[in-house]
């Protein structure tokens, strides 16, 4: 399979300026040579330099498409092996013409789903979390969401792990002096050794595992439901926050029957917004699925904006739904403050802190500054990460990240109990190999194939 040359489009299908094809493997470059025309041919050509020709059929040599191919010879390519990237019209047609004529040649065969990123990874460009990270790097909902991705695609977190693997691989070593020459009696050093550097790792792990709930967040969204009673603004605020028209707005209650999905970027942070029915009592059968559904769609969410029109009186229903959220992550939204005020404050102040309470004014586009505030406040304690800080975000990684720091627990406990040294190292060998399981150290064929089947066709 790793000899294999493949190819695969790399853009997304469709109408477009420009489509690329990628080939990868030891018959790239002849392969297209044999379809692509040329003055200069790409056997002789030097790596990294674009070539201006036509793609043609080689029976006929009709001239099929007009295209700029690149060519990247091996190992200076992202799979490191001989690459050719044929830029061509960006067309269903024309690209599937290029394509099938690419796969009609002897020994290319289309690419599998992350097949070339699994080969960057095979060939030891980049390691397992910098792979997975490429995944991220193409979902990035945000601005920092991104910025994070392309911290672990640059390796920041595989060079973390490789210190903390290194930091037990020394451990490792002087306890197996200990273990091969007793003679020397340093057992009393070398625990104290095994307390101070499993300690050291675990800290570490620890300010990871810190990161992970705002990595996670930055790299999923937090699912967020716009909850309230009917005509109070969830439906404008879903429309102001996605900057476009998403919802239908209109003066008459019960217009929104479902649950509307949308994904914005709210001062950085994703949210993936559920813009939900109004949740009243109602005889009309398709507004009470909606309204089951908005309570479905409110017990999943992370965060809860409840929207109150704080031009009209509390009503019982909605200081219910209060004692009900109250002990969750929970902004209270008095909308309309363009309004002469009738609902008591207070009320709402009895049932949430004021920095959870934003006055709104969707008509005079005021105080969503103040929402974002809010949002951060909430899940990244008022402030965002750091420039260099590495989030972990990835559920493997975290899972592993857990698994050794519960393997370097058992190991100081049983050193406090003054356990066989021996017996202490299969804790730490543990530890070492959880983390050599995040950057692919130590990582099974079947893991590795779930992974790479993740990415799209082409990437």
């Amino acid at each position: 399979m790793l000899m294999d040359t493949i190819a695969a489009i790399s853009t997304p299908l469709g109408e477009g300026g420009i489509a690329v094809i990628r080939v990868s493997g030891l018959d790239a470059v002849p392969s297209v040579e044999r379809i692509f025309r040329s003055k200069t041919k790409l056997s002789n050509a030097e790596t990294h330099t674009v070539h201006y020709g036509y793609i043609v059929e080689p029976a006929s040599a009709e001239r099929i498409e007009e295209v700029l191919v690149t060519l990247m010879k091996a190992p200076r390519s992202f799979t490191m092996e001989n690459v050719v990237e044929i830029s061509c019209h960006g067309g269903i047609v024309s690209v599937k013409k290029v394509l099938d004529l690419l796969l009609q040649q002897p020994g290319v065969r289309l690419a599998e789903p992350g097949e070339f990123t699994k080969r960057a990874f095979l060939n030891g460009r980049i390691d397992l979390t910098q792979a997975e990270a490429v995944i991220d790097l193409i979902r990035a909902k945000s601005d920092r969401a991104f910025k994070v991705a392309l911290k672990q695609v640059e390796g920041n977190l595989s060079k973390q792990i490789k210190q903390l693997r290194y930091v037990l691989v020394e451990l490792m070593a002087h306890v197996e002096v200990n273990i091969d020459y007793p003679e020397h009696d340093v057992e009393e050093m070398t625990n104290a050794l095994i307390k101070g550097k499993c300690e050291q790792v675990g800290a570490e792990i620890d300010r990871l595992l810190i990161t992970a709930e705002q990595g996670k967040i930055l790299r999923e969204g937090i699912e967020t439901a716009i909850v309230g009673r009917p005509n109070v603004g969830k439906s404008s605020l879903l429309n102001e926050l996605a900057q476009e028209n998403r919802a239908i707005v209109t003066d008459i209650p019960g217009t929104t029957r479902d649950v509307i999905e949308e994904f914005v970027n709210v001062g950085g942070v994703p949210l993936k917004l559920l813009d939900t029915a109004g949740i009243r009592e109602t005889t009309d059968i398709v507004e009470q699925i909606g309204v089951e559904r908005s309570k479905t769609a409110l017990a999943e969410a992370d965060l809860i904006l409840l929207v109150l029109n704080r031009s009209e009186e509390l009503q019982l229903d909605e200081i219910a739904m209060m004692k009900q959220l109250a002990d969750r992550q929970t902004i209270v939204i008095l909308n309309k403050i363009d309004l002469p005020q009738r609902l008591d404050v207070d009320i709402v102040r009895g049932y949430f802190p004021k920095e959870r309470i934003v006055e709104l004014s969707l008509i005079e586009n005021k105080g969503i500054e103040q929402l974002e505030k809010a949002i951060s406040n909430i899940f990244f304690e008022g402030k965002l990460e750091s420039s260099d800080l590495t989030y972990v975000s990835n559920i493997r990684h975290i899972s592993l990240l857990k698994q050794a720091k519960r393997s370097l627990t058992d190991a100081l406990e049983a050193n406090e109990q003054y356990v066989p040294i021996d017996m202490i190292q299969i804790d730490i060998r543990a530890a070492w190999e959880y983390l050599g399981e995040i950057i692919g150290d130590s990582v099974g064929e079947s893991l590795i194939d779930q992974i790479f089947t993740q990415f799209c066709l082409g990437k």
